[in-house]
């Protein structure tokens, strides 16, 4: 195969889809300008996106190895192609909603493969493990340049003008580009296909049946945690920038990129530290890391009174520290999936990945909730507080996780495994 063509077109597709997966927010807000839709509205917008990727990855993960990878991926960009086109050519409010359909249901293919492809191009755990920290850096990275990318085309001087529509020219752009590439690149899949007896059921049952495996019970459990604390913070940071560190709103979300920007600053590091280092001590550090900001910055918290002359200069300065939790956040996710993914014959990545697609989207509303809930009824501070518990959690399952890989028999991709 050639395997810098297939990783770059699988950090572009990463790339691209970080941008329009993060782009939610701001056409939810254009939305509201441009069609007159209420908030309430325009809040579906969410589930819009985020049902279509847990629903396809159960239904489609198990079948992906007999469509095959790169037909996959190709669907899924010629979908979010056309989804792309469609804005600026239909503009409406039902486009919007065909749009975030689209990528939903397009990511779910596009996760699938790609992380099942980066174990056919590894030659061992621990490169498979700086891939996988590389690709979700360079995912954050597009989740930065959405906020840039959109920004540069919305006219703020005029709320009704529609020239925002004109960025998805780009992107369809980006995306037949992508296309372009993996379609003239050869991927040899023989060592993912599913075994040729049975069909779709069987595979599904199979994938169901990973899930009687200690090692995938103890990965999902890790996995869940860990999102539950990401999307708990990375949601309500915002809010608790301006509610409780008293920043204007606009600052607080400013703020906000701080975290998104460690995130991708910490998996493209580990993409190298990981070469070189075993995962289990750095995952454990990462933890550690994670637990001593969250005792460190919180207290500063307290007692901050209203300014309303507040600028970065005069931030408290938990605005700034706090944050920084997300360099020692980034590794821990795509290091734990390398590791499992690596520990399971090739042809069951695809299967794992959906079954990790569906638990992540369970950990990250789960988190969201019960951050929001405890944010409204106690405090922020203690919300906050409140996600040492799933981090003395992963300490423990982390534990489990590396007995239960060791105890694993040999899967080829970790064959050279430190």
């Amino acid at each position: 195969m050639a395997k810098n063509r297939i990783l770059l077109a699988l950090f572009l597709i990463y790339f691209v889809f970080g941008i329009l997966l993060n782009s939610v927010g701001t056409v939810i807000l254009q939305v509201i300008a441009n069609y007159g839709v209420t908030k309430t509205s325009a809040s579906v917008l969410e589930g819009f996106k985020d049902l279509p990727i847990a629903l396809v990855s159960f239904l489609v993960a198990s079948y992906l190895p007999r469509l095959g990878y790169k037909k996959a991926m190709l669907i899924a960009l010629a979908i979010v192609t056309c989804a792309a086109l469609a804005m600026p050519l239909v503009p409406a409010f039902g486009t919007a909603k065909l749009l975030f359909l689209c990528v939903g249901v397009s990511f779910a293919l596009v996760k699938v493969s790609v992380y099942s492809t980066v174990g056919l191009v590894a030659a061992d755990r621990r490169q498979h493990a700086s891939l996988m920290n590389t690709l979700e850096g360079v995912f954050m990275v597009g989740v930065l340049s959405a906020y840039w990318l959109f920004g540069a085309f919305i006219d703020s001087s005029d709320p009704q003008s529609r020239s925002w529509l004109n960025v998805y020219w780009v992107l369809a752009a980006v995306t037949v580009g992508t296309f372009l590439l993996i379609l003239t690149t050869p991927f040899d899949e023989h060592e993912v296909h599913a075994p040729a007896e049975g069909g779709i059921v069987r595979d599904f049952l199979a994938m169901l049946r990973l899930m009687a495996k200690p090692l995938v019970c103890v990965f999902v459990l890790t996995a869940f945690l860990y999102v539950l604390i990401e999307q708990g913070v990375g949601t309500w940071l915002p809010t608790f920038n301006n509610e409780v560190l008293k920043l204007p709103a606009a600052m607080s979300v400013q703020v906000t990129s701080i975290f998104a920007f460690c995130l991708a600053a910490g998996r493209l590091s580990a993409g190298v530290i990981l070469r070189r280092l075993h995962w289990y001590p750095v995952m454990n550090l990462c933890v550690a890391g994670m637990a001593l900001l969250v005792l460190l910055a919180l207290p500063l918290a307290a007692g901050v009174t209203h300014d309303p002359d507040m600028t970065w200069s005069k931030a408290p300065a938990a605005a700034l520290l706090f944050p920084l939790i997300g360099l020692f956040m980034a590794p821990i996710y795509p290091g734990i999936n390398s590791v499992m993914l690596s520990s399971l014959p090739k042809h069951q990545h695809s299967a794992m990945t959906g079954l990790l697609v569906i638990f992540s989207a369970l950990g990250g509303t789960t988190g969201s909730l019960i951050t929001g809930f405890v944010f409204g009824h106690v405090s922020g501070h203690f919300a906050f507080y409140l996600t040492l518990a799933p981090m003395a959690i992963i300490f423990v399952t982390l534990y489990f996780f590396r007995r239960a890989v060791e105890a694993a028999p040999p899967s080829g991709a970790e064959a050279q495994a430190g």
